[in-house]
């Protein structure tokens, strides 16, 4: 199977933007990622419609939001932009069903949710503003870094500042309702969720804490924290951020990415759902990895490592669910977000 990575990232130190590349899944090889759409301020996170339509962060001077492009033609074509005052948001998602998409944005502490029209062009139609904070010296607001559908299409939001998570009820126009949390343990730091493709399980990652937490998830969109783990070795004392979590189709591994440890953990998750094993720390081969991801065969992974902007790549083992170091260097500058596209 032909794919083509998108890769999202900053615009600060001579990154351009979304950069593409061609992986060939038969023979292990991608190609050197070229600049795909350069017209955007630092475009982190991008998520991919159906319709061939990409929804990326844009920041453009003070003001940050959400831009939708057309991906369908022979080249990009940006359809528009929703940029209000502020920084730009931390990561978008997408509700294929209602044809909406969701910004969480870090440094204002909100949600804003956009409606998608006939042409892929986004109308925002509601925000959320969430406050609190927490112990630590990076909480001293509200930070809401993560928002996607719960399997019941809920919203589930991550807030790193107040230890909390949230779910919201959705409308079809694009309303949040309902708000209700779970409030972690203070520092926890949550980042990002990841839900168990079968079970009502959820696995949080805690940025600031680097642990990991099995949630059952309920009926009423609310969360019970069942077990926590560390993501680092127990000696290790230096600064460490746990960053992305990505769990195999099959739902027997996950697998966490550690910025300061600069790894990957990789844990065996049991029939039930509700215990991790870890059975690996394999090094990113750069420094400070921020997002990583399956390609559309599980066969092999591909991890970006921010500071040092280059990209490893590793070939996984689908039973043991063990990773190997296949490819390392690959030159993606300022890469912080991976997607994966049948070609």
């Amino acid at each position: 199977m032909k794919q083509t990575v998108l890769l999202g990232g900053y615009t600060r130190k001579g990154g351009q933007g979304i950069y593409s590349a061609h992986f060939d899944d038969e023979t292990g090889t991608l190609t050197t990622p070229q600049p795909y759409f350069t017209a955007l301020g630092s475009p982190t996170y991008l998520a991919i419609s159906q319709r061939q339509v990409m929804y990326a962060i844009d920041g453009d001077g003070d003001q940050g939001g959400i831009a939708a492009i057309d991906m369908s033609g022979v080249h990009p074509r940006l359809i528009n932009t929703a940029l209000k005052p502020g920084s730009s948001p931390a990561h978008v998602s997408l509700d294929e069903q209602r044809q909406l998409v969701f910004a969480s944005n870090y440094h204002a502490g909100r949600l804003n949710v956009y409606k998608i029209g006939a042409d892929g062009a986004i109308t925002e139609t509601d925000e959320v503003q969430h406050d609190g904070r927490g112990p630590r010296p990076e909480q001293e607001s509200s930070h809401v870094h993560f928002a996607s559908l719960t399997p019941d299409k809920r919203l589930v939001a991550i807030d790193l500042g107040n230890d909390r998570i949230y779910t919201y009820d959705v409308t079809d126009d694009g309303k949040l309702n309902h708000e209700q949390w779970l409030q972690l343990p203070a520092g926890y730091g949550p980042r990002h969720i990841q839900f168990h493709h079968q079970r009502s399980i959820a696995y949080v990652l805690g940025e600031l804490s680097s642990q990991i937490s099995v949630l059952r998830y309920q009926d009423d969109g609310t969360f019970q924290l069942l077990n926590t783990q560390s993501t680092i070795p127990a000696d290790w004392t230096a600064h460490n951020g746990a960053a992305a979590i990505r769990l195999s189709a099959d739902n027997r591994f996950l697998y966490v990415s550690n910025r300061g440890y600069n790894s990957i953990a990789v844990y065996a998750v049991s029939d039930d759902g509700l215990t991790l094993t870890l059975i690996q720390q394999i090094s990113s081969e750069g420094d400070f990895p921020r997002d990583f991801n399956l390609d559309l065969t599980e066969k092999y992974v591909l991890l970006v490592n921010q500071n040092t902007s280059n990209g490893t790549l590793y070939q996984r083992n689908a039973q043991t669910g063990i990773l190997t170091l296949s490819q390392k260097e690959i030159v993606t500058p300022e890469a912080v977000n991976v997607n994966f596209l049948a070609q």
